[in-house]
């Protein structure tokens, strides 16, 4: 007996949408099917967003057309995209984070009594919630919930209006490992009910294990179809950046050296009030990297901008080669040996409006020769920046291009190629892959390793924790601003970090 054809509930044929100066979605054809896990893959730039943006209603197409279900159809706006049976689970949740799940869920519904009466919907957000196993308190107010559970009432929002299609945008980004395998087990649910869901990550290793469909997109275009069984990491990378990419970091063993860095019982105020550094304790040596792996929000950026002294500590030591940094300013810390690359490249590591070559000497400016008597020289900066570009592979126009109309990968080189040639002993380097393509990646990764191999200390600060467990030869696991642990790399798991990133496990 014959296998009937299964017909795709989604099919998008041809969409092109051109902004001045780019064409983000060229000819772009999509077909998901009821049922199966769709990953859309591509690098940032690749066209994904705009891509699903059109599905949702946000944008309008210049050509092309979708349907839904074997009809035609016009989407003019999420309400319409909704109402059609599309969901989007957003990267950034949508929630308010004063009201009630329930309440989450009721918002926009309409009605005669809006939120006055939220029995009914109690009662079919508990029949959601129990058939697929998206278990969370719906009158628990969203800010006391853990992020695991701001994404399950994000999904239940979207099937408590019939979704059929979910489109999931790196929905787990902000997840730990544990949560990562309870979101996959939802998935797999929602597929077993025909659901079809559209999985957009950049985790190779994600897309790899959920999939049923793999798309994926470079420069606008489709550049390759295939399935899990057909694909190696290798292969799906290649198809993303067009040439073969090394995914493996080769980190050999090698002795280090005396302590660059160390941070004594530090205690951090965060922006709210609360404690967002708890006592915390670690040391950094010559030649080794030192990971810090945690979800999102657990003192990363507070610890960071402790030790650089944009952030007064309560309490504790901070010592930069023997001596003390505490309560010292910015040009004190750098004086000290200690370079920075920040997490938010546009607003800490660049001027976006300054050129790439007075970014490149930014920090070092005032210094022979780049200035005499107040002067600066023209064209020792041009000499200094022009060495930099080319060492480290910066792709611009000219030095005197504006630094914002780079890639954000080539941002980020700028950045790190101004803090790696400072002449600092320790780097504290914080996300310094996110939002930046597979090529830079790999190339800013090299960087690091070249950096421990000269015998630099490095403090790497990472929400990938595929990067931290890469490169770093220790981790230490942060939670709520506290220590869960240090482990050698060599004799550490995913698993085992990823209990102690939840605060299930402690060594």
């Amino acid at each position: 007996m014959e296998t009937v054809p299964v017909a795709p509930m989604l099919k998008m044929t041809g969409i092109t949408k051109r902004f001045p100066g780019v064409v983000a979605n060229d000819n772009v054809d999509l077909s998901v099917l009821p049922g199966r896990v769709h990953t859309l893959l591509g690098e940032n730039g690749a066209g994904k967003s705009t891509l699903m943006k059109i599905l949702y209603g946000l944008y309008q197409p210049d050509e092309g057309e979708i349907s839904l279900n074997g009809e035609a159809v016009e989407i003019t706006s999420p309400h319409d995209a909704i109402e059609r049976g599309i969901g989007m689970i957003h990267q950034h949740f949508m929630l308010v984070p004063t009201l009630t799940v329930a309440e989450n869920v009721a918002l926009g519904l309409g009605g005669r009594r809006g939120l006055a009466d939220m029995r009914p919907i109690r009662r079919r957000l508990a029949e959601v919630s129990e058939q697929y196993g998206l278990h969370v308190d719906p009158d628990a107010q969203i800010w006391q919930l853990a992020v695991g559970e701001r994404q399950r009432a994000e999904i239940l929002k979207a099937l408590y209006r019939d979704a059929q299609l979910l489109v999931l945008d790196e929905p787990t980004a902000v997840l730990t490992p544990p949560e990562v395998d309870e979101l996959f087990a939802t998935l797999r649910q929602l597929t077993a009910d025909d659901k079809g869901l559209i999985f957009i990550s950049h985790k190779l290793h994600e897309v790899m294990e959920i999939s049923d469909d793999i798309t994926v997109l470079r420069d606008g275009k489709v550049s390759g179809r295939t399935v899990p069984a057909d694909s190696t990491r290798e292969s799906l990378a290649e198809l993303m950046v067009g040439r073969m990419v090394s995914l493996q970091r080769d980190v050999p063993a090698q002795a280090h050296g005396e302590a660059r860095l160390e941070v004594s019982n530090l205690t951090v105020t965060g922006d709210r009030g609360t404690v967002a550094v708890d006592d915390l304790s670690f040391t950094v040596r010559a030649g080794e990297i030192l990971g810090v792996a945690g979800v999102s929000g657990n003192g990363q950026r507070e610890l960071a901008e402790a030790i650089f002294g944009l952030r007064d500590a309560d309490s504790g030591e901070v010592r930069i080669d023997g001596h003390s940094a505490r309560d010292a300013s910015p040009r004190e810390v750098r004086q000290l040996g200690l370079a920075y690359v920040p997490e938010e490249r546009m607003r800490d590591g660049a001027i976006g409006d300054f050129t790439v070559a007075e970014n490149l000497v930014l920090v070092d400016f005032p210094t022979e020769p780049l200035s005499r008597r107040g002067l600066l020289q023209r064209q020792a900066i041009e000499s200094r920046s022009a060495d930099l570009v080319d060492r480290y592979s910066v792709k611009t126009p000219t030095l005197d291009t504006p630094t914002r109309s780079l890639s954000g990968g080539n941002i980020q080189k700028v950045v790190i190629a101004r803090e790696f040639s400072s002449g600092a002993d320790v780097f504290m380097v914080a996300q310094p892959t996110r939002g930046v393509d597979i090529g830079a990646a790999e190339y800013i990764h090299a960087q690091l390793l070249q950096q421990r191999a000269d015998g630099k200390a490095i403090l790497l600060i990472s929400e990938d924790l595929d990067e931290v467990l890469q490169l770093s030869d220790r981790v230490l696991v942060l939670l709520d601003g506290k220590e869960m642990g240090t482990v050698d790399r060599a004799h550490a798991t995913v698993q085992e970090i990823g209990l102690m990133m939840t605060g299930s496990a402690r060594t």
